[in-house]
């Protein structure tokens, strides 16, 4: 683990947009702590988990803009109104990693939309991948991205990754994530995926119109819905199509 804790001062917080967000309003009022190797912040569109995860990103030093933790900020990169104020409680490990020199950091930011001008400009470059992502389509551009990025122990932060991944590749990304926690890695996960979420020991924030609360997997609003519309998608759809 790199970071513990995920808080904002009282004095920087105000009545204005994110905080007017019920899960950011939760995440001022009370932090955010972190439990396992891999947390997952689950919700609809709208509900500021990508808000939330990339404050994350930006308190750890990673380019909001998505990409190595070793990479310096792109000079046009500017912080988000949540990433100005959040701050992290670090480990000792993520404590030394943040003081140290640049390339000494791992980790990695990918925003979904970033990473498809990522896959199609990054192929080759030094420190990147090999694999010419160009040419690939985009779900096997993202998984040649995560197997290059993410092979040593570090910080990781997702934003939505299932964007471009089919549920085959789901799976994969889910093996890949098990794999990082297992190597010592931290992971925090926005995601609307319940495969991704399904990720076993993984702790689960969902966040909704209520703020934000640890939930079980199985009691998760995206898998309630899911699981209803796969069993009978004319009871959605009706209202939709009527």
């Amino acid at each position: 683990m790199f970071v513990e804790r995920a808080y904002i001062r009282p004095e920087n917080r105000t009545q204005e947009w994110p905080f007017t967000i019920p899960a950011v309003d939760r995440l001022a009022t009370d932090g955010l702590e972190f439990n396992a190797p891999v947390t997952m912040i689950v919700g609809d569109n709208g509900s500021g988990k990508s808000t939330i995860v990339e404050a994350i990103a930006e308190g750890f030093q990673l380019d909001s803009r998505g990409g190595r933790a070793s990479r310096p900020p792109r000079s046009e990169t500017v912080l988000t109104a949540l990433g100005e104020v959040i701050e992290l409680e670090t480990t000792p490990r993520g404590a030394r990693m943040l003081r140290g020199p640049r390339l000494q950091k791992k980790g990695f930011f990918l925003r979904a939309e970033t990473a498809f001008e990522m896959t199609e400009n990054l192929g080759g470059v030094p420190g990147y991948w090999d694999e010419n992502t160009a040419e690939m389509s985009h779900g096997e551009g993202f998984l040649a991205v995560f197997r290059a990025m993410f092979q040593e122990p570090g910080f990781y932060v997702l934003d939505e990754p299932e964007s471009a991944l089919s549920f085959t590749s789901c799976l994969h990304l889910v093996a890949l994530m098990d794999e990082l926690a297992e190597s010592g890695s931290q992971v925090v996960c926005a995601t609307h995926s319940p495969i991704l979420a399904s990720l076993p020991d993984a702790d689960i924030i969902e966040v909704d119109e209520h703020g934000m609360q640890r939930t079980p997997w199985e009691e998760l609003q995206l898998v309630t819905h899911w699981r209803r519309y796969l069993e009978e998608p004319a009871s959605y759809l009706r209202h939709l199509l009527d």
